[in-house]
Formats: C-alpha cells, sequence, structure tokens
C-alpha cells in the first residue's frame, strides 16, 4: 500500500525551495517579448504505443477474438485459453498437424462430436467479454475437413444464451473449382477460409457475451472432426481499414491532437531474451504467416497490430513515425557480442528499406508494395533500441556505448543521412551521445521532483537534441517510489505535476524532439502498469479519459511554432510555471500550471508589440480538479474530476490581460485578436 501524505503536505511540500508562496497576493507582472526565442519542434507532442496491459490486442487492435490461433512459445505454449464447447456433446481439442495452416500457426483447435448432441462447436468470450450493438461485425475463420451444411456463426449473451444476431456461412469445403484465394487454400492441405458478416438485430445489455461457432453434428458421428484456426471477429474499425483499430480509443488519442507515433514501444521491442525479440518481418503479410511473439508483460501476442498496421495508423492520424529498431539486447541482460553486430545492424536497414524503400529498385521496397503499399513511407526517425541503460546495466549498458550504438550510427548515417537516429539513453543517464544523434529521456517521477528539475532542459545546448519517447508521475511525493505500488490510476496532483514537466520541456522545444505520456493504454482486467493516460474494456463506456489526458490535451491542441522570452517583473518560477510563444496562426500562447500553493495566484500579462492592444480578446482555458489532490477519473463511476472551464478575455490598457489561476491547476490563453484602441 502506497504512503500518502496529507493535502496539505501535497500542496506546500518541503522539498520545492524555488519559491515561497502561499500567501502572495500581488500580482505576477509577465511582459512577454515579440523577439528571441526559438522555433520549436513541429511534433511535440505525440504517441507511444506496445502492447502492455492488453492495449492492443484487446485494446486499440479491433480483433474481439482472444487466443484467436493459438499461438504460442516456449515462454506461453499454444493453449485453448477463451474457448470451450458449446454443448456437452463437443469435444475439443488442440492439435497440431501434419498439415498445419502455416508454419506460423502450427496448432489449431479440433472439433469433434461425441454423439450426444445434435449441434456441436465452440464459443470465445473474447478479451474479458464482448460489446454487441447494432452494427456490422466482419469475421472469418480456416477449417479443414469433410463437412457440407452450412456453419453458424452467432453473438450470445455468457450469462443467459440470449442470440443478438446470427448468420449461416456457407460451407466451402470440397468446393474444389472454387476459383480465387478458397482454390488456393482448399490446395494448401484442405485448409478453406470462410468470410461472413454478422450484424446482430439488438444491442445486448452489458459485455458478458460471447462469439459462437456452431455446425450439424451429424456428419462427424462417424469418428470424422473438423480442425479450425484463425478464428477472427472484428469490430467496425477506425477509418474503415482492415485488420485495423477500434474506434473509440483511436478517436479519443486523436483528441490528444498528436503528431508522433513512437513505435513499436518500449520493452516489447527488446523480447524478454535474445531470441524472442520484436521481430518486424514477422509482424507483417497475411495473418496465418505471423506466429506472434511471447510478450514481455505475461501474454502472448497475435501482432496482428503490426509494422504496417502501425504506419497506416500514423497515415490516418497524420502522425510522423518514430520507428524503434532493435539492437541486440534482451531485457534478461544478455546483449549481443561486436562481433555479430553485423546481422542486427543490417536487420534494422532492412526494416527502414521495407518502409521508404522503392517498390522498382530494392528488396524490401517490392515486398512492402506486394503487400498493398506501393508508394513508400517516410521515415525521418529512428532509434536505436529501447532503455539500454536499464536492462542488464552496467555491462550490457557499457556495450552500448562501446560499440553497439557505434555501429547503428555508423550505418545510418551512411546509408540514411537524412534520418535522424536517436539514442535510446539521453544525457541525464550518464552517456556521451555522439553528434549528429539524439538522446531519449524517460522520467517517471513524482509531482514534486519534476517540479524541482524545472530548469533541467535549459541546461542541454542544441548538439543534446533529446526525445522525451516516456513520461509521467507514478509515485506521490513522500511515497515509497519504486519499492511499493505504482498509483492506481493518474491523480489530479500528479498531473499538474505532468503539466510543469511539460512546460519546462515546451521552453526549450528547440532541443526537445517531442514528448509522450507513457504507457498510453491498459484494459482494465490488466495491472501490469497501472497508471495510464486510458483506461479501456469490452464496454466502451467503460473507456476513460484520465486527469492526465485532459492536461495533455490542453497542452498538446494549442501549438507553440516558435517560443517567446518572457519578462518577470516581480517573482520568478513558482508557484506559477510558464511558457509563451505565438503560433503558426499568429495568435499569441502563454501556457503556465500552479503548483504548491494554496491561495490563487493573480497573473497580469502581456505581449510586447502592437498586436494584442487594448481592446483585444484572448480565450482563457483552465484545467482545476477537486479538493483532494490524490482524485482520479474513476471507469467505474464515470465521474471526472476535472473541471475545466473557457472565458473571453479582453486586454486592458497597455494590452495587459488579467486574471487569476486557482491553485492545483493548469491554463492556456491563446489570443484570439481585436481591433487596437
Amino acid at each position: 500500500m502506497l504512503l500518502r501524505p496529507t493535502n496539505s503536505a501535497f500542496l506546500a511540500t518541503a522539498v520545492i525551495t524555488i519559491a515561497s508562496l502561499a500567501s502572495r497576493c500581488s500580482a505576477i507582472d509577465l511582459l512577454v517579448h515579440s523577439t528571441g526565442g526559438n522555433a520549436t519542434s513541429p511534433i511535440f507532442y505525440g504517441l507511444m504505443h506496445e502492447d502492455i496491459n492488453n492495449s492492443g490486442d484487446g485494446g486499440i487492435y479491433a480483433e474481439l477474438i482472444r487466443n484467436r490461433a493459438f499461438q504460442g512459445s516456449a515462454e506461453f505454449p499454444s493453449n485453448l485459453d477463451g474457448w470451450t464447447p458449446v454443448s456437452n456433446g463437443t469435444k475439443l481439442a488442440l492439435k497440431k498437424l501434419a498439415t498445419p495452416l502455416s508454419n506460423a500457426l502450427p496448432y489449431s483447435l479440433n472439433v469433434a462430436s461425441l454423439g450426444k448432441e445434435i449441434v456441436v462447436g465452440f464459443a470465445n468470450d473474447g478479451f474479458w467479454g464482448m460489446d454487441v450493438k447494432v452494427q456490422n461485425y466482419t469475421g472469418s475463420f480456416y477449417v479443414r475437413g469433410s463437412h457440407r451444411k452450412p456453419f453458424t456463426a452467432s453473438l450470445q449473451s455468457s450469462l443467459t444464451g440470449e442470440v443478438f444476431g446470427s448468420v449461416e456461412v456457407p460451407s466451402r469445403l470440397g468446393c474444389h473449382s472454387h476459383a480465387g484465394a478458397g482454390a488456393q487454400n482448399h490446395a494448401d492441405g484442405g485448409w478453406v477460409q470462410h468470410h461472413f458478416t454478422l450484424v446482430p438485430e439488438k444491442a445486448a445489455p452489458n459485455s458478458n457475451n460471447s462469439f459462437v461457432i456452431s455446425f450439424d453434428a451429424a456428419e462427424l458421428r462417424n469418428g470424422s472432426s473438423l480442425d479450425f484456426n484463425l478464428i477472427s471477429l472484428f469490430l467496425p474499425t477506425y477509418k474503415n481499414r482492415p485488420n485495423g483499430l477500434r474506434i473509440d480509443i483511436a478517436e479519443a488519442l486523436e483528441e490528444l491532437n498528436p503528431k508522433f507515433l513512437r513505435l513499436p514501444g518500449g520493452n516489447m521491442l527488446e523480447g524478454n531474451t535474445i531470441n524472442a525479440y520484436w521481430k518486424w518481418n514477422e509482424t507483417i503479410g497475411p495473418l496465418k504467416d505471423r506466429p506472434g511473439m511471447a510478450g514481455v508483460w505475461d501474454y502472448q501476442l497475435t501482432t496482428g497490430l503490426g509494422l504496417v498496421e502501425y504506419m497506416e495508423w500514423c497515415d490516418d492520424m497524420n502522425l510522423e513515425p518514430i520507428v524503434a529498431v532493435w539492437d541486440g539486447l534482451s531485457l534478461d541482460g544478455a546483449y549481443t557480442a561486436e562481433s555479430e553486430m553485423g546481422a542486427v545492424v543490417q536487420d534494422a536497414l532492412d526494416e527502414i528499406e521495407f518502409l521508404t524503400g522503392d517498390a522498382a529498385t530494392t528488396k524490401w521496397g517490392a515486398v512492402r508494395a506486394s503487400l498493398g503499399h506501393p508508394k513508400p513511407w517516410t521515415v525521418k526517425y529512428v532509434e536505436i533500441g529501447n532503455e539500454d541503460w536499464l536492462a542488464g546495466r552496467p555491462t550490457a549498458y557499457d556495450s552500448y556505448k562501446a560499440y553497439r550504438f557505434q555501429a547503428f550510427l555508423t550505418a545510418f548515417n551512411n546509408k540514411y543521412p537524412d534520418i535522424q537516429v536517436i539514442a535510446s539513453p539521453s544525457v541525464f543517464d550518464g552517456m556521451v551521445i555522439p553528434a549528429p544523434a539524439a538522446g531519449d529521456y524517460h522520467p517517471y517521477l513524482t509531482p514534486d521532483e519534476f517540479a524541482l528539475n524545472f530548469g533541467r532542459f535549459d541546461q542541454l545546448s542544441r548538439q543534446n537534441l533529446t526525445l522525451i519517447g516516456e513520461a509521467a508521475s507514478v509515485h506521490p511525493n513522500g511515497g515509497i517510489a519504486w519499492d511499493g505500488n505504482l498509483m492506481p490510476f493518474p491523480w489530479w496532483g500528479g498531473s499538474v505535476g505532468e503539466a510543469i514537466f511539460l512546460i519546462a520541456a515546451e521552453r526549450n522545444a528547440d532541443k526537445i524532439i517531442g514528448a509522450t505520456y507513457a504507457p498510453g493504454l491498459r484494459n482494465l482486467n490488466r495491472w501490469q502498469w497501472s497508471v495510464t493516460l486510458m483506461q479501456h474494456a469490452a464496454d466502451p463506456a467503460l473507456t476513460t479519459k484520465s486527469t492526465s489526458f485532459h492536461v495533455w490535451k490542453l497542452l498538446g491542441n494549442h501549438v507553440i511554432a516558435k517560443t517567446l522570452p518572457v519578462t518577470a517583473k516581480n517573482g520568478g518560477i513558482g508557484p506559477l510555471y510558464w511558457v509563451a510563444g505565438a503560433s503558426d496562426k499568429g495568435t499569441n500562447i502563454f501556457k503556465a500550471a500552479v503548483y504548491n500553493s494554496t491561495a490563487p495566484v493573480p497573473v497580469s500579462l502581456r505581449f510586447e508589440g502592437t498586436a494584442v492592444s487594448k481592446g483585444a480578446t484572448a480565450t482563457l482555458t483552465v484545467l482545476t480538479g477537486p479538493q483532494d489532490p490524490y482524485a482520479f477519473n474513476d471507469p467505474f463511476t464515470h465521474v471526472n474530476v476535472v473541471n475545466e472551464t473557457k472565458s473571453t478575455l479582453v486586454a486592458g490598457e497597455g494590452g495587459v490581460f488579467a486574471f487569476e489561476l486557482e491553485p492545483l491547476s493548469v491554463a492556456v490563453l491563446e489570443t484570439t485578436g481585436g481591433s487596437p484602441k
């Protein structure tokens, strides 16, 4: 259990020494200069995704079937988890056939009749349930054997057996003359794929539902059976992409106005062992040719959300991909010897060729084109590994600094000189980052620590270009930190701490490539990492935007294109933390957070020059939280503890905007123009 200080201790802890505050009454007088400052990163706010907490499979990936292809590994052997017989007369067994569906998917589901029922079949309860509405569900399955009568696919209540919708799927077994993919599948060991669209006649009252495939048992009574594999059912997807993303989660992420996607995330890239890393070329192509991988968060991954799907995600949200490549390190601390680095580096070069290579002149570009993407993608950023300062330190980290990173940097500088190479550590992790590479900083801190380190990025030089690939408040002030559990959800006081951190980074956005919260998503049935930007479950009503979501959304939706210097005439940083600048629309933007104050903070803000004069207007958006700074957005009560207010301010004499910000608040002021008087 976490030790939590009292509210008053949170508001005025001793660790913050850069300001003394509580009784301050006079306004903080700020002047934003019209010249100076620097152009900021065009992709400052972004997203990071890896399959943690069932955030991919069972999360943003719209597949409803759990364990759809019985994929397994040495760590998580193939099994029948999620699958149950529909009657006492049905026998289910996991089989490794002499003629599997594919080399990637060697195990399948054998269905036999015990002669007790007219109808046999099997059910899947999904990722802790399924949402059933009156909408199109697209599905498919492969089957092998002899069966001439139709199959029935249905969505049913797991509690009452009520059928909400069903569809007959004509059997294509034995259709030797059928043209196209079916004929090819039949020739390939007798496996035939069946497609269907299922539209329920009514919505289910809850998500305790299952998907069922059933069929007439009459033809199975002479000892025969059927084999099934790759049984799939998809919700409608974001942008109608086949094999795509779940709409409610994707659209919520889109609200953040993100500019990049760091893929394929963090620890998933490394894998648990040296041979079990995220192999990009096993995540592309038909689903039946993807073996999946042993996930690093205690479950097997399908890799249905693979490299191509990540890039399509970038296309559909207009995101810049930051592609992380495996660098020869696994989470158990094993690493690749210097003499063997050539193959590891070449694999990364091949991955970038697959994404960016010309379809007519490059091997991997041609492979990409054969998968339906003849046009190359553009990749401007490549990160070498993930958190090499952590796994297997110090020996593995020493190998990264001594030869692993340099091997990649040399190869990429030679073949892809226009790509910005990013090292997985940062200068804050004790690594001297060789030019022209950048670093990657992953602060998981308390709110106080974010405030205390407000000036950290001011010390960076432009040669210390840095990505903030992961960041979040995960422990309370005065708690037991990494010796204990994380907080159950992002909480308001921690989210204000993150706002301070983002403001500090944005003041130095000429040195910061971008920043993203991590992890982004969590299925509420998985608790490996509780503090996440959003939570979700089978029921879309449980998709919950955390307190941090609202902070990152506010700051990310007001983009500063050029920072501007600010002079404080009476007081320094704290309890008010700020950044100011100009947008590419010609408006002026001021972002601020109040922390460590028990009284409201008056602000007098003026933008230098004639652009903002008396009578000009600005929109002030302020986020405040509840009295309890530890309050969070609970998915089960649907109460949003974050209060957002918008007001229109009119500039007074000299173009001064006067307003007051409450303790533990986050605010953005953006000018909207007006006629000077």
